[in-house]
This record gives C-alpha cells, structure tokens and sequence, in this order.
C-alpha cells in the first residue's frame, strides 16, 4: 500500500500524513529461529502490519543482506539459516525503531547425533 491509498483512507490532507513511518512505530516485530525440515534452522520475522508495509519488499531487502533465500507470506518473513545475530542492525536499516524489535533467543536444541554404521 503507498502513501496515496493511506490519505484516502484516513481522510486526512497529506500534508498531515507520515506514512509507512507511522506505522513502522506503532508495530511489535519478533524475530526468533524455529526448525524445518530435517533440522534446518529458519529465522522468522512477524508482527508486521501487511496492510500499510510492503512486507515483500522488506523480505528482498532481508535477502540481499543476508545472502541467502526466504519468503514471506501472511505477515510472516521466513529467511533461510541462523540470522538473529544481525537482524536487529539489518531492522532498523529498513527504518523500523530499535525499541520496537524483539529478537527470542535461540532455544532450539541440535538432535543428538547417530554413529555412522560401520
């Protein structure tokens, strides 16, 4: 959604409107890893209001940071590996504010290793 469709839809002059600014203040966004398939660790960024941000192009810009692939649907970013370490800085790069991210610390645990048979 730009800006165009936000003052029509409050009704507001656009001198008066902020925009995507606003609305990246006013959102909680959680960043934690959970596992996949065989064991895979996938970070996963939500709380981000689909309806006033460009959530796709949130997760390109994540992308090219981070190097590696994702997607992103239904308000959920999911990027590919372990990338809490920096996806605080790589947040507020996208112009959210530092206060309003949450990094979960990793919980996961590693499955035990089988031996090789011999």
């Amino acid at each position: 959604m730009n800006d165009d469709d936000l003052f029509d839809k409050f009704g507001l002059p656009k001198e008066l409107m902020i925009g995507d600014s606003i609305a990246k203040e006013q959102q909680r966004i959680v960043a934690k890893i959970v596992r996949k398939k065989f064991g895979k660790k996938c970070t996963v960024v939500e709380g981000i209001d689909t309806k006033v941000i460009d959530i796709k192009d949130i997760a390109r810009r994540l992308k090219e940071k981070f190097a590696s692939g994702g997607t992103s649907k239904d308000g959920i970013i999911e990027l590919q590996g372990d990338h809490l370490k920096r996806m605080r800085a790589a947040l507020i790069e996208c112009d959210f504010p530092p206060e309003s991210i949450d990094i979960l610390p990793d919980t996961t645990v590693d499955p035990p290793r089988r031996p090789r048979p011999r």
